[in-house]
């Protein structure tokens, strides 16, 4: 099983190009299904996620061409649907999460979907409710085997209506999405999620034939087409990635330029690291961040705690806070971070805590970070990373620590970070994958 070896304590230079975004790349790979013309989507990431959504997509009959590095060709003209009932599809897809995203385009095209209990981060409840819910609005019927563990949705005609989420969730957002597409008549969702994923899968759409207007906005209206024909399609570059090297940059009092950022795209990714002291310019459509030896943690006008806290798109993504907790470590000042989304994701600071950093877990959704004012370096450890996120957030105490430290389960960091270890070592980091 591979592990990483850092060696931490060392400043990093140089420039790095952020992958392309996770999130948006379930989706829209996903959406392929939904035509029997060719697709053609770029700048996809090299990540263990991603890559098992094309597998699975292959086991289901869609011919998968690489045209070049990060650029494919999907075809799902031969898309079987006796494929959801084999054992091999029923063990990759239990493996991904993401392998919800199919259900949608599957039931939109054949009126039938197999979705068997997803795997994935393992960062609390996250229900499927709103996909289930957002389906039988439109016409879907629903059973639940318990023994195969797996959900059996079906439809003889999907036809739109009027449906109220009672959660913003962006994956639901975008499986619902692609169901009504093809439905009859007109599908309205209110508190729609509006992330750029989201609105980048609707452009897709749209490209493709669909009838989809309100994008950007909560309030979607989805006039249902006979059919969709291919299209080309770029992702956009990876934002909580680019949260992320702003974080190390700052922990590891790094000078770097994140290359390529879309800047317009990414809302309030670096707000947060604003409110934390953190330095940055955009240069053209790069950011870079100077080196700097200290930074203070913003406070409120009454003098009040700084508080930095997850919400719906445009708020700040709730991937982003492990990393922001991170950074908050070796700051002037004190913060709280609200989770309010995942009741698990704040679980890993115990180990931040073996560390040397001050950090009080409040309740599972609450910690407050007091920093060290980089008057005391985090010490080296051995760690475990539970998720993406917090394995990354991990990675980035590890580069700034004083020692050299090990950190295993790192399937978790590369089904979210394409080679992440050799890119580091680019910019001068001492991090090795080795085999224990």
């Amino acid at each position: 099983m591979s592990i990483f070896r850092i060696e931490g304590g060392y400043q990093l230079h140089g420039e790095i190009h952020p992958q392309g975004a996770k999130n948006e790349a379930l989706q829209v790979i996903s959406a392929v299904l939904l035509t029997t013309d060719e697709v053609i989507i770029s700048n996809i990431p090299n990540i263990h996620d991603v890559n098992r959504l094309i597998d699975l997509l292959i086991i289901m009959g869609v011919k998968v061409r690489q045209i070049e590095d990060g650029a494919y060709l999907f075809d799902a003209s031969e898309l079987s649907v006796d494929a959801l009932f084999t054992s091999e599809f029923k063990e990759l897809s239990s493996k991904l999460r993401g392998s919800i995203m199919i259900a949608g385009p599957m039931l939109a095209r054949f009126g039938r979907a197999i979705v068997y209990k997803p795997g994935g981060d393992k960062i609390g409840r996250r229900r499927l409710d709103t996909h289930f819910w957002g389906f039988q609005k439109l016409g879907a019927f629903f059973s639940y085997d318990e023994q195969q563990s797996l959900f059996d949705i079906s439809s003889p005609k999907l036809s739109g209506n009027f449906m109220l989420l009672d959660e913003a969730s962006v994956t639901g957002t975008a499986n619902i999405i692609m169901a009504a597409v093809l439905a009859s008549g007109t599908t309205t969702i209110y508190n729609a999620a509006s992330e750029p994923y989201i609105q980048q899968l609707c452009k897709m759409l749209n490209n493709m034939g669909a009838d989809i207007n309100g994008i950007g906005s909560n309030l979607l209206s989805i006039r249902g087409v006979d059919k969709l024909h291919g299209t080309k399609h770029r992702l956009l570059p990876d934002m909580i990635e680019i949260g992320s090297f702003v974080g190390l940059a700052a922990l590891t009092q790094s000078e770097i330029t994140i290359k390529n950022v879309s800047y317009e795209n990414l809302g309030l990714t670096l707000l947060p690291f604003e409110r934390l002291g953190i330095k940055f310019e955009i240069r053209n459509d790069d950011i870079f961040i100077p080196a700097q030896e200290l930074y203070q943690i913003e406070s409120f006008i009454d003098g009040s705690i700084m508080s930095i806290a997850d919400a719906p798109w445009p708020g700040i993504s709730p991937d982003l806070l492990s990393v922001v907790l991170v950074t908050a470590t070796q700051a002037r000042g004190s913060v709280l971070i609200h989770q309010k989304m995942f009741e698990s994701r704040l679980f890993f600071v115990d180990k931040l805590i073996d560390m040397g950093a001050q950090i009080i877990l409040c309740d599972p959704h609450r910690a407050t970070v007091i920093g060290l004012e980089r008057k005391f370096k985090l010490r080296a450890t051995r760690m475990s990373s539970p998720d993406i996120r917090a394995g990354v957030a991990l990675l980035i105490a590890a580069l700034s620590a004083s020692g050299t430290s090990y950190i295993s389960n790192i399937e978790q960091i590369d089904r979210g970070y394409e080679n992440i270890d050799e890119r580091l070592a680019k910019l001068g980091a001492r991090i090795q994958r080795i085999e224990e």
